[in-house]
C-alpha cells in the first residue's frame, strides 16, 4: 500500500488513475505529476519502487496544493464570502446553489429531501 500526501492509494490500479484518489488531483494533474516524475503512467501502484513513490511525492509537493491544506483554503474562502455577506455567501448560508442554477425544480442534492406543503387538497363541496 503506497501512501501519497497522507492518502493510501489503491494497489491494483495504474498510477495515473490511483493519483486521482488524492483530493486536489484530477486526471490532468495526475498526468502532469507522472511526467514530471518520469514514470510510466500505465505501471501499477504495487510495482512502484520507493524511489518512484518519493519522486511522485516531491512532484506533488513542488507544484500542487492537496488534501488538508486545499480543504482549509476552500473552507476559508467560503467563510470569507459568508462574513462579508456577499450574494454567494448568503447562498452558502442558506444551502442553496451559488452559481445561478434554477431552484424551482431540481437542486434536490443541495436543498435536501422534498417536503410536501399541507393545505393543497381541494375542499369538498358542503351542503347549504
Amino acid at each position: 500500500m503506497a501512501r501519497i500526501s497522507g492518502v493510501t492509494i489503491p494497489d491494483g490500479k495504474q498510477v495515473h488513475v490511483a493519483l486521482t484518489y488524492v483530493y486536489g488531483i484530477g486526471p490532468k494533474s495526475s498526468v502532469d505529476i507522472i511526467t514530471a516524475a518520469k514514470i510510466d503512467p500505465t505501471i501499477r501502484v504495487k510495482n512502484l519502487t520507493d524511489d518512484e513513490i518519493s519522486r511522485i511525492q516531491d512532484a506533488i509537493n513542488k507544484d500542487f496544493v492537496v488534501e488538508g491544506e486545499l480543504q482549509r483554503t476552500v473552507a476559508g474562502n467560503i467563510k470569507r464570502l459568508k462574513d462579508i455577506n456577499s450574494y454567494r455567501g448568503s447562498r452558502h448560508k442558506a444551502s442553496l446553489p451559488t452559481r445561478g442554477q434554477r431552484t424551482r425544480t431540481n437542486a434536490r442534492t443541495k436543498r435536501g429531501k422534498k417536503l410536501t406543503v399541507g393545505g393543497t387538497a381541494k375542499k369538498a363541496a358542503s351542503k347549504t
